[in-house]
């Protein structure tokens, strides 16, 4: 008797943000689906250990804080000492229900076929998929998408006990709030989760390598946010060479930099990036081989060296952000079905969900004075607009950058609570090619946060003026 071997259109690897998309676009397109996942439900580390779950800590840290500076700190609203991270994450559980179960009964009821267990390549058209009930299963396929996600990264020299030293994987899973923690690393998780803390009452130090955190991002944001960091008590130590960072048995994490310098802590979250999960899906049989980096490599349609097989997500590396996944799924299986992708998203926004929030598209000032030699730039402070105030939300400033004579429109940077929301108005100007004097010819509703693009549209122009003088 012959082997049974399935047959689908399309294979998604992983059913997180860039899986789940990519196989509703498949579905949508009258494509039979077969979407892979070794966990017991959908939504990948996204759902169950990454943005859901820290976002969801956030909103209570950010409306913790938040109270008390929109009532001016006349009720006295204090943490108790020995406060548990459960009570903090009341709404995680119901949360993340709702996430699994919207996007599961999305798949469900599109008709995509959910085959829960373990992806191996036998060769580039075929998959072996192990299943929970330890049944092989093989499945081929035109189009293959891998979206297996990412895991943190953790360096061989230094042992994460998941205790005392976790990683961002296991952060939540403290018991208690502790009263110290040292973050080693200063990119996007590492500094979520450090404000986190901070806002709430946590003594928090960052350390990285780097001279800036953040250093992706504008240098004028991030010294905005390190100020506001350390407005919390926090401590960032720039050009930070770790030697070592163990638990002393007793009560302290000890972390000694290459200075000599030596930082206690209760406990310790090593962020020191994530790395593809690529182990066990035997990558080399379908003829694809992973970077230096760890990464699959793609082109610009996220299609691999072996043109029927695609990668979306963390597995090909930065922007690594659900929302960039997302749109790379989608993409990915419009190319591979010859249908209109639609404009490139170079206006893809980044959103950072540090307290305060931070959040950009298009062109920072140095890349467009490197582009065209020189730009023009608007700025407007949060405590200057009315609706700031009123909302206690001062700490922050939205900057427009323009090209040299002042008009076309590159790129927005915002710091601030709600700039993760108020970036898509700068998003919708810069992809419809708007010039920057189209917030001045515009009315925003007063108050709101919105009328910081008039006022940094303003200056821009005035500075223009300037210049033309």
């Amino acid at each position: 008797m012959s082997e049974v071997i399935y047959q689908c259109d399309i294979i998604v690897i992983g059913s997180g943000p860039a899986g789940q998309k990519a196989a509703i676009q498949g579905i949508k397109s009258g494509k039979k689906v077969i979407v892979v996942e070794q966990e017991a439900k959908v939504g990948g580390a996204c759902v169950h250990r990454g943005t859901i779950p820290s976002k969801t800590l956030r909103e209570t840290a950010a409306a913790f804080i938040g109270f008390r500076r929109r009532t001016g700190n006349i009720f006295k609203l204090e943490l108790n000492e020995e406060t548990q991270i459960s009570t903090l994450m009341k709404r995680l559980e119901e949360v993340i229900k709702a996430h699994e179960h919207y996007m599961g009964s999305q798949l469900e009821r599109n008709g995509v076929d959910l085959w829960h267990g373990r992806a191996k390549f036998l060769d580039a058209h075929t998959v072996e998929v192990l299943k929970i009930d330890r049944t092989r299963h093989k499945v081929q396929a035109k189009t293959i998408l891998i979206a297996a996600g990412s895991q943190p990264r953790n360096p061989e020299n230094m042992i994460v006990d998941h205790e005392h030293i976790l990683d961002s994987d296991s952060i939540l899973s403290m018991i208690y709030l502790p009263k110290t923690m040292t973050v080693l690393g200063a990119g996007v998780i590492a500094c979520e989760y450090a404000t986190i803390f901070a806002s709430l009452g946590v003594k928090v130090t960052i350390i990285d390598k780097t001279d800036r955190p953040l250093s992706f991002l504008d240098p004028e944001i991030t010294d905005r946010f390190v100020k506001s960091f350390e407005t919390t008590g926090g401590r960032f130590i720039p050009k930070g060479a770790v030697k070592t960072c163990v638990w002393n048995g007793v009560d302290q994490v000890i972390t000694t930099l290459e200075s000599g310098e030596v930082i206690e802590s209760e406990k310790c979250l090593f962020a020191l990036g994530r790395v593809a999960c690529l182990k066990g899906l035997n990558i080399e049989a379908a003829g694809l081989k992973a970077t230096d980096r760890g990464i699959i490599a793609v082109n610009e349609f996220c299609q691999t060296n072996v043109s029927h097989i695609y990668a979306a997500g963390d597995v090909i590396g930065p922007p690594s952000l659900a929302s960039s996944s997302m749109e790379q799924g989608r993409r990915a299986i419009l190319h591979a079905l010859g249908l209109p992708i639609g404009k490139s998203g170079e206006t893809l926004p980044m959103g950072i969900y540090t307290i305060p929030e931070m959040s950009s598209v298009g062109l920072s000032e140095a890349d467009a004075i490197k582009k065209y030699g020189s730009a023009i730039v608007g700025r407007a402070k949060f405590e200057e607009d009315a609706r700031g105030q009123i909302a206690a939300i001062q700490d922050g400033m939205l900057k427009l950058i323009c090209d040299p004579q002042g008009k076309k429109l590159l790129g927005i940077h915002i710091i601030g609570e709600g700039s993760t929301d108020l970036i898509h108005v700068g998003q919708m100007a810069l992809y419809a090619e708007c010039d920057v004097d189209v917030f001045v010819d515009n009315i925003f509703n007063f108050p709101t946060m919105t009328e910081a693009y008039r006022v940094a549209a303003f200056d821009a122009i005035e500075n223009r003026l300037k210049l033309a003088h």
